[in-house]
């Protein structure tokens, strides 16, 4: 038997700048409208909760997410574009019905 760690090892954190860079793409995106203030939530979120922990992880956490969604932006555009009809799908709640 080999002695494995316990923790996973954690990504690298993100460079100093990330987050502003982040910000810069995000406003010259053409989701900016709805984008911006939504990071800027998740953002000051995370500050808040980096505050009460002394730690910067949740300010990473939310770097990396959004780093995450701008790099999925162009399939995810892609496949809307591609003419895909999903009318015809039956919401799963309407299946399963209410799952409280």
């Amino acid at each position: 038997m080999s002695a494995q760690p316990e923790q996973v090892p954690s990504p690298p954190a993100p460079a100093p700048a990330a987050a502003a860079q982040l910000l810069a793409q995000l406003r010259a995106d053409r989701r900016a409208e709805m984008w911006v203030p939504a990071f800027e939530r998740d953002w000051a979120k995370a500050l808040k909760d980096s505050r009460h922990s002394y730690s910067l992880t949740p300010l990473h956490d939310v770097v990396r997410t959004w780093q995450l969604r701008i790099a999925a932006a162009p399939a995810v555009d892609a496949y809307m574009d591609s003419g895909r009809d999903e009318t015809g799908f039956v919401d799963l709640d309407d299946v399963l019905g209410s799952r409280q």
